[in-house]
């Protein structure tokens, strides 16, 4: 089949036998972690070491404004929608309340998610998770729903200006530079719930919501509104140390907070997606995927998570029908599932990687800081220290706040208890992929520690905590 044939991803699927090495080899992924695309936000405003330090010790703003896609969601059959795919429960789901949203294939592999807020109008708004707002976007259009869409591509994919702002305060001095930068008295807000304020004369929709898992907020409201509040919150941020970030801080924050991002979306095998598939065009993401690392498997359903994987166990709820709850009770009721983990790795064997770079011959993979990212999706191969497979490992960074290299990873339960030794390889098989990113190098061993999963002190002590006034 000619390219010219390709009009949708069944029609990459029918035309590539082997689809593993296809993403594998990939010149372009649909995304770039490492550089957030056109995004107009700087690698570095200051350096990405202070701007680290800042979301630990003082206060970070970070601009997520450009990179991430929105669907905003309106109609009266809007909660049946989204009950009818996700998940997650909507009977307590109420205006001005935000949640990590799950969608599943029939087999109970997840698609996709994002975050979903309901806003005070009754508009749902899907932030991020291009993949599950293309599965929401497809079964609007295909099922018997009164609603309309609207999508909001991220910068650079679109003519026309992103509807909404976006900025993320965060650190343990976030709620006083909130706090002086609001009008009137501040808000208590419980964790993904959401409130509204007034800023420089605009009004502010407010998520309690951390990236790394600290006491923070993230400011959304019109476009054409953003300057301003921005102007405003470094005007009082200045007094309590804020700095803002640049994408190489943002990205890097994974392995703190222990977010595993856009894993393989399970859409390319299920029968019951067929019309699905067709309805994707070939240049979607779902056909744009891009693969890395170590771990090399023979089918592409292989790399699919579930939600125990990503720690989504918690909000999966049987009080609804929704796409894949059958098989998602039956893998209730096996137990044993794999868990997600942080990974510490060695110290010798990161100073023996970045010791090859000096010595004669092919050194191996470069580990790049702060955030060593080749493709959009990553697998690194996690095994016992005798050689046994029991996971993978995505993309891993540098923190200066615990001077570590972590890497988030998802293991066998048997391997999961913190102080685990296990064994990660690092770089691709036969020198490395076709990827022009990825440079000639030699694979290599490197020993990780399991630990809990999100890392940082600050993010477990504070990631349900509320945001509450100053004391006086």
């Amino acid at each position: 089949m000619s390219d010219r044939q390709i009009a949708s991803l069944q029609d990459l699927l029918d035309a590539t036998p082997d689809l593993v090495a296809h993403f594998h080899n990939s010149a372009t992924g649909p995304h770039n972690m490492a550089h957030a695309g056109v995004s107009p936000v700087p690698p570095e405003f200051t350096n990405w070491r202070d701007e680290q330090r800042a979301w630990r010790e003082s206060a970070l703003l970070l601009d997520l404004s450009h990179h991430m896609p929105e669907t905003f969601v309106r109609g009266k059959d809007a909660a049946r929608l989204f009950s009818d795919l996700g998940i997650n429960s909507f009977e307590t789901f109420r205006p001005m309340r935000a949640k990590q949203y799950f969608c599943c294939n029939h087999q109970g592999y997840v698609i996709g998610e994002c975050v979903l807020q309901l806003l005070e109008d009754g508009t749902y708004e899907m932030i991020s998770g291009t993949y599950v707002q293309n599965w929401v976007q497809y079964n609007a259009e295909a099922g018997s729903y009164d609603v309309t869409l609207h999508r909001d591509p991220p910068t650079g994919a679109a003519r026309n200006p992103r509807v909404m702002y976006r900025f993320q305060l965060e650190g343990p001095l976030a709620r006083h530079v909130f706090q002086d930068a609001i009008e009137g008295e501040m808000p208590d807000i419980k964790f993904f719930n959401m409130a509204r304020v007034r800023i420089a004369g605009c009004d502010v929709n407010v998520l309690r919501h951390g990236m790394a898992g600290h006491l923070g907020v993230e400011l959304s409201g019109p476009s054409a509104e953003g300057p301003k509040v921005r102007e405003r919150l470094l005007e009082v941020g200045a007094r309590h140390g804020l700095l803002q970030g640049g994408t190489k801080a943002l990205f890097s924050a994974l392995g703190e907070s222990g977010w595993i991002g856009y894993p393989v979306p399970a859409v390319y095998d299920d029968p019951g997606l067929a019309d699905y598939r067709k309805w994707l065009p070939a240049d979607s993401w779902e056909a744009r995927g891009q693969l890395g690392g170590s771990l090399l498997l023979p089918n592409i359903a292989q790399y699919y998570v579930t939600p125990w994987d990503l720690g989504a166990d918690r909000l999966l709820k049987f009080d609804h029908d929704f796409i894949g709850r059958k098989a998602l009770e039956e893998m209730a009721s096996r137990g044993g599932h794999r868990r997600k983990v942080t990974l510490v790795w060695n110290r010798d064997d990161i100073q023996r990687i970045n010791g090859s770079l000096l010595e004669p011959g092919l050194p191996f993979k470069y580990l790049e800081m702060p955030k060593s990212s080749f493709a959009f999706q990553q697998y690194d191969k996690v095994a016992t220290p005798d050689g046994r497979l029991v996971g993978f490992s995505g993309f891993v960074g540098y923190t200066v706040n615990e001077a570590k290299f972590l890497s988030v990873a998802v293991v066998d339960a048997d391997q999961a208890e913190p102080g685990t030794e296990v064994v990660v390889t690092w770089g691709e098989p036969d020198g490395g992929s076709r990827k022009p990113i990825v440079e000639r190098h030699r694979q290599t061993t490197v020993r990780a520690t399991v630990a809990p999963n999100p890392y940082a002190r600050a993010a477990q002590q504070g990631k349900n905590a509320a945001l509450s006034r100053r004391p006086a």
